[in-house]
């Protein structure tokens, strides 16, 4: 075991100070070598006090690093910063990363959304991305992300008590206002999938509204602070076993319960094409079905959305 997370370990099981002697002869290095992990350990992001008596961690619900998550910890790959997320587990996802491999950054240098558009990244939000190897054909990918975003909302509601609702395709509002957005990146082998990133970016403790006005966060929302790793945890439990029984007409009636678009005028964006009617239903592979203005129908797979 890395020396950095033995101590981690010992000081996480104590329930005060640990003397750097007990450290040294638990690990059988000086205490020297003992002080250097523990400058290694606060530099990554890890909270610990020292005192002439030794080290004493102290409790952080807010800290994203891999040896805070317990169970989740073998999965979680930390950056201070990174440039995106996305970027960090594609490239994991292609040497073969394991199912449920997360990737979390305390801030992205170039976060993006859908239309390549730049998503905000300061610290305090909850940037992250999971590589998940469904065993579903390429025609289905669509729905995970749909999953995703009914998940992540379905939490925010039961667990903080904020009418969190779904916009078309990804996107999650509170009160009109757009607390986080879901983007997916998929590969294939033949028609099946090989693997889908879904990239999630939550305002959290952060202030999007300086810079974004149809933005908010959590925490404008509640009138306080909230830890961000009890969301990741509880995310990755809910979204694991969705996965583990994926059934597509569940995603779809879960998505239209909760969702803010049906039945509105919708504009959609694409990198070609821009089309204008009603939102009037979502079809079985996720696709968004309008009405237009001379009566006929037409299904949209991908886009920007846009209420109007």
């Amino acid at each position: 075991m890395d020396p950095k997370q033995t101590i981690y370990n010992i000081l996480n099981r104590a329930d005060g100070v640990v003397s750097g002697e007990t450290l040294s002869a638990e690990l059988g290095v000086s205490r020297v070598s003992i002080w250097k992990h523990i400058q290694g350990l606060v530099k990554s992001g890890i909270s610990i006090a020292s005192s002439p008596k030794g080290y004493r961690l102290t409790r952080d619900p807010d800290s994203l690093v891999p040896w805070a998550f317990e169970a989740w910890q073998d999965r979680i790959h930390y950056f201070h910063e990174t440039g995106s997320t996305m970027d960090e587990a594609m490239l994991m996802a292609r040497k073969g990363c394991a199912d449920f491999t997360v990737v979390v950054a305390q801030r992205q240098t170039c976060g993006r959304g859908r239309m390549q558009r730049t998503w905000l990244s300061a610290d305090g939000g909850l940037y992250f991305t999971v590589v998940v190897r469904p065993d579903i054909p390429m025609m289905l990918a669509g729905l995970v992300n749909l999953a995703a975003a009914v998940d992540m909302a379905a939490l925010l509601r039961s667990l903080y008590q904020v009418e969190a609702c779904l916009k078309w395709p990804n996107d999650i509002l509170v009160n009109q206002h757009k607390l986080c957005g879901v983007l997916s990146q998929m590969e294939a082998e033949g028609d099946q999938v090989a693997h889908i990133n879904i990239g999630i970016g939550l305002n959290v403790n952060n202030a999007p509204e300086t810079e974004a006005p149809m933005a908010t966060s959590l925490k404008a929302a509640l009138g306080r602070p909230v830890p961000r790793r009890a969301i990741l945890v509880a995310f990755l439990n809910d979204f694991e076993r969705r996965m583990a029984t994926f059934d597509p007409r569940i995603v779809i009636d879960e998505w239209k319960s909760n969702n803010v678009t049906i039945g509105r005028w919708v504009r959609v964006i694409t990198f070609k094409d821009m089309v204008e009617g009603t939102a009037v239903d979502v079809d079985p592979l996720g696709g968004l079905i309008l009405q237009l203005a001379d009566g006929t129908s037409q299904t949209v797979m991908h886009g920007d959305c846009f209420h109007c």
